[in-house]
């Protein structure tokens, strides 16, 4: 593919993929909903994490639901089926979610993780989404990007988040996280999903976050796609988020650039004075992780889940 023009993919006419015929996570009756799979590759993608919805208060489709959650382990001997095991533990958990919500916030649970084996020390970090949400101000939340590191998914120490929320960066979200290499500096500018609000419109957009040392905290930078901003592209002009980045080995699109997947929702609506949420899908976007730049995004959802209610929503490659 030559990235200096606009890929011909006709994806509205011709499905790229097919879907399983049943449920590739086996649950018990303790949980009523799993998502956002990432598996460990020193496992051979055998274990992994898993989020866990522990309970969900309103509707998911509708703005204003909360959902509470885990981080279980899974473990599995095929892609097509893992199940879902015991609660993951981290040393000094407690200590650093108490110091960031205090007493004015309430801890929701740790949500959508992602592995990182660091190559040169072969160290495990695990990245997380900490929602925090005000115990007195409705629809006031906190939500950082959280972080522990390890020898191995057994033996984790949660840090300080790689990214906390202040007043400097007006409180914007930090989760999601897309880990992309290294740039020709030795800067990693990884990807977050964060926010922006528009005309009193809340909106989910990809930003950068720099990373010079992956155990440390990370810095807020630039949002490099903004739904506001593209209003031409429909499935995506709600809410975006980045999903992973696609190695190499997959598809080589040169120097400094990867393919990734990136997940996006259709412009909210109001009914009465509800907001409802667009339906979710996924799409590939080109990004230039050289110098932190998103080249293009599909024009079409490249994935739609059949029996999606709202959401479809694209975790480990």
């Amino acid at each position: 593919m030559n990235i200096n023009e606009t890929p011909n993919l006709n994806m509205e006419n011709h499905k790229n993929y097919f879907e399983h015929p049943g449920r590739v996570v086996e649950v018990d009756d303790k949980f009523s909903h799993v998502m956002a799979i990432t598996l460990d590759p020193t496992s051979d993608n055998k274990d992994g994490v898993i989020r866990c919805i522990t309970s969900r208060t309103g509707d998911v489709a509708v703005s204003g639901f909360i959902d509470r959650s885990e981080l279980h382990r899974i473990s599995g001997e095929s892609l097509e089926h893992f199940k879902v095991g015991d609660r993951i533990k981290m040393k000094n958990e407690e200590e650093i979610i108490n110091e960031i919500g205090g007493d004015e916030f309430d801890f929701l649970g740790l949500e959508d993780p992602d592995i990182y084996i660091d190559e040169k020390t072969g160290l495990t970090h695990l990245y997380f989404t900490m929602p925090f949400y005000h115990k007195t101000k409705k629809h006031t939340y906190l939500i950082c990007l959280g972080h522990a590191v390890g020898e191995n998914l057994d033996s984790l120490e949660m840090t300080q988040p790689a990214l906390l929320p202040t007043e400097k960066n007006n409180f914007e979200n930090a989760k999601e996280v897309s880990i992309v290499p290294e740039n020709s500096q030795g800067i990693r500018y990884n990807l977050i999903e964060s926010s922006r609000h528009e005309n009193k419109v809340y909106y989910s957009t990809v930003r950068v976050a720099t990373a010079k040392d992956m155990g440390e905290p990370w810095e807020f930078g630039d949002t490099v796609f903004h739904p506001f901003e593209h209003q031409d592209i429909p499935w995506i002009v709600g809410h975006a988020s980045p999903g992973p980045m696609l190695p190499k080995s997959f598809i080589d699109l040169g120097e400094g650039k990867m393919l990734g997947i990136i997940n996006g929702r259709e412009a909210n609506t109001m009914v009465g004075k509800k907001t409802v949420y667009g339906m979710f899908s996924v799409g590939l976007f080109i990004y230039d992780y050289e110098n932190g730049k998103i080249d293009w995004v599909t024009p079409e959802p490249l994935i739609i889940d059949s029996e999606a209610r709202t959401i479809t929503f694209a975790s480990q490659f």
